[in-house]
């Protein structure tokens, strides 16, 4: 897998100050996309063990929420496998730290609707999750006054209450 950019003090990617990962990658193309330029599977850098290192030492601080993916696609199926490791491995170190992600595909009964990306690990990454900004960018729909999300369709998504009800429970932001 490739990242096209980490910033390392991000507040525009959930709540709080974040560390985001933008990864390399994405087959759905959304029309007014932010971020086309990271559609390229090889775009960027190869996310490597160093790459992991320097993630978690930026993720350290006490005054760090947590981790926001995105991207690309990081549910993309390469994506997905490349991740899962890295977010297992935050888990375990920042169990205190929540993870957000965002994704044009669809969640749905804890795991993604869309056949194309299931893979092994699909199911397990999502549980990692605390949220998940699912959905296609629509331009249509776009409105530049939703936190957290680019266009009306998509949804913020609490992952952990969502698996505990079994129904999709949305987070009010």
């Amino acid at each position: 897998m490739n990242y096209a950019e980490i910033k390392p003090y991000d507040i525009a990617n959930g709540e709080g100050v974040r560390v985001s990962l933008f990864v390399s990658g994405c087959r759905r193309h959304c029309k007014g996309c932010f971020n086309a330029v990271a559609w390229d599977f090889g775009y960027g850098r190869p996310f490597t063990t160093e790459t992991q290192e320097y993630l978690l030492e930026k993720l350290s601080p006490h005054y760090i929420a947590g981790l926001t993916l995105l991207g690309g696609d990081p549910f993309e199926p390469e994506n997905q496998r490349a991740l899962l490791p890295f977010v297992r491995c935050v888990r375990e170190k920042f169990p205190e730290k929540d993870i957000w992600c965002y994704t044009g595909y669809t969640y749905e009964g804890g795991g993604i609707a869309e056949q194309e990306v299931q893979t092994e690990c699909t199911r397990e990454l999502v549980s990692l999750l605390d949220v998940l900004v699912d959905g296609r960018f629509q331009e249509e729909r776009k409105d530049i006054r939703l936190k957290f999300r680019g266009s009306s369709n998509q949804r913020v998504i609490d992952v952990k209450r969502s698996l505990e009800r079994g129904s999709i429970v949305l987070r009010l932001t």
